[in-house]
């Protein structure tokens, strides 16, 4: 992580990041020294113990806090009004949204009744489907699972549940939807003292993990979580370990995963920072996708375009094997940043989605005429001029109407020199001599990728069935050149005879 040193004092120094402040010790610049401390609001502690009344039986539980789930070690579940209870602007699944609105109008001060309806309609907008889901089980079943809240009120597990019983309460005004139920979190004068910003985000991860009639992490929202708490010093390794499908992994299997994390998640956001930092938008993640629903959101092809295209760029060995040369990285990027900001592919049944251009990017580029071709759009701006960027009154358009400016303008351009690398490359594909296909067959079974190991355990079995299947067809050619060589041999003792 990145970003701005300052003295604070003679021996202390922060760094600003995009989630929070990190202190460090002068000298330690990659070591956190203190865990960054939450603020407790008592005006809001207060509240929440004159309100507070025991739960239902169950009345007592165990969460995963700190040693609590090892040792076996119980708190009391309480009946809270979900008027007094206040959204987190951390939950994992709104980061996107909430670093674009904080990116475009402020930050957000989550004791403040403006930003608790802010989050609250993030949250609406949200994944429709499983609010739904969840809206059902808790009219017919009422609330199952207690929520998590600090000792001032604000949800760490639960945000969407409080959401659901305000809407539930909003629509009927029936009393089962009046109260949460809650564990609360120790306050600062409390036995072990109230959890730091590091321990909050543990508790997160640990139930986020958790599908239980909540809503499914999408994976941009994700990305940002566990980028979010890799700032705050809990590292990838630890973030898996807490999910019992890896914690119990040996070491290499393990290992294995956190690649696959890696390449999953922070890796396209990596390249996502590229494209906002490339149009000077920081931060402004709402311009890439505004959630799972979003018919026009951009994640899949950042996603494929890493994994596709990038990781091949990265790679010195799979650059020659394209023939990429290395001052044609940047460029490369460039063109493939533009085709993703047109977000559709007209015309091109099968290149629609700028997601799968980026799957069929790589055989363009080894193709030296539709690579040519391609690179072209080097020449696009990725700016409009200022005048372009203004209504006639003068007022600037906001980003979302200056990609459709940009769209408009260099639509044609970039889908006719698509276009063009689609159709040189599949005039290739069809001149290929059956010599020249089994070579190419040969040369990527042998590429330095084919590693059994870069295979996520869940398609061993899919793996296996292909590798089968071209060992099958393998041994069919063998058989009918066999046949052809044979047929062959005979005509030629025929005719000497």
């Amino acid at each position: 992580m990145t970003g701005k040193y300052f003295k604070k004092d003679d021996s202390i120094k922060f760094i600003d990041c995009p989630f929070l402040l990190l202190y460090k010790e002068e000298g330690e610049m990659g070591k956190l020294t203190k865990p960054v401390v939450r603020e407790i609001i008592d005006d809001f502690t207060d509240e929440i113990e004159k309100r507070k009344t025991k739960g239902p039986k169950p009345a007592k539980t165990v969460i995963d806090f700190r040693n609590e789930r090892k040792h076996g070690i119980e708190r009391d579940v309480y009946l809270v009004p979900f008027d007094i209870l206040r959204y987190r602007k951390d939950n994992g699944r709104i980061s996107s949204d909430v670093l674009h609105y904080e990116k475009n109008y402020g930050l957000l001060d989550e004791k403040s009744e403006e930003t608790q309806k802010i989050l609250r309609k993030i949250l609406e907008e949200k994944d429709g489907e499983k609010t739904e889901e969840l809206t059902q089980s808790i009219k017919h079943e009422e609330q199952r699972e207690p929520a998590i809240i600090t000792c001032d009120g604000f949800l760490i597990n639960g945000n969407r549940r409080k959401m659901v019983l305000e809407k539930l309460w909003d629509e009927t005004h029936d009393n089962r939807f009046l109260n949460m139920k809650v564990v609360i979190l120790p306050g600062k004068n409390d036995e072990g003292g109230s959890p730091n910003l590091l321990e909050i985000e543990q508790i997160e991860n640990r139930y986020q993990l958790q599908s239980d009639g909540k809503a499914e992490y999408y994976a941009f929202d994700r990305a940002l979580s566990i980028k979010r708490k890799m700032a705050l010093g809990m590292s990838l390794d630890e973030q898996l370990r807490d999910d019992p499908v890896f914690s119990g992994l040996d070491k290499k299997t393990f290992e294995k995963a956190v690649r696959e994390y890696t390449d999953d998640y922070l890796k396209p956001l990596e390249c996502i920072d590229r494209y906002l930092d490339m149009l000077d938008r920081q931060e402004l993640y709402g311009t890439i996708s505004s959630g799972l629903g979003d018919p026009e959101g951009r994640w899949q092809a950042f996603y494929d375009y890493y994994n596709s295209v990038y990781k091949k760029l990265e790679d010195s060995n799979q650059r020659a094997a394209l023939g990429i040369a290395e001052n044609e990285v940047g460029k490369i990027e460039s063109v493939a940043f533009k085709i993703i900001r047109l977000r559709q592919i007209d015309g091109v049944p099968s290149l629609s989605k700028v997601h799968q251009v980026m799957r069929r990017l790589p055989s363009w580029l080894s193709n030296g005429d539709a690579k040519k071709e391609i690179l072209k759009l080097v020449e696009v701006k990725i700016h409009l001029s200022k005048d372009e960027c203004r209504d006639k009154n003068g007022n600037e358009y906001d980003v979302n109407m200056v990609d459709k400016l940009w769209c408009t303008k260099n639509r044609s351009q970039i889908i006719n020199q698509v276009k063009k690398a689609a159709f040189l490359q599949e005039n290739k594909e069809e001149r290929e001599t059956p010599l020249e296909l089994l070579e190419s067959a040969l040369k990527k079974l042998n590429h330095d990728s084919m590693d059994p190991e870069a295979v996520p355990v869940a398609q061993f079995s899919k793996a296996m069935d292909l590798a089968r299947d071209i060992k099958k067809r393998a041994q069919e050619i063998e058989s009918e050149f066999y046949h052809l060589e044979k047929e062959a041999s005979d005509f030629t003792k025929k005719k000497k005879k």
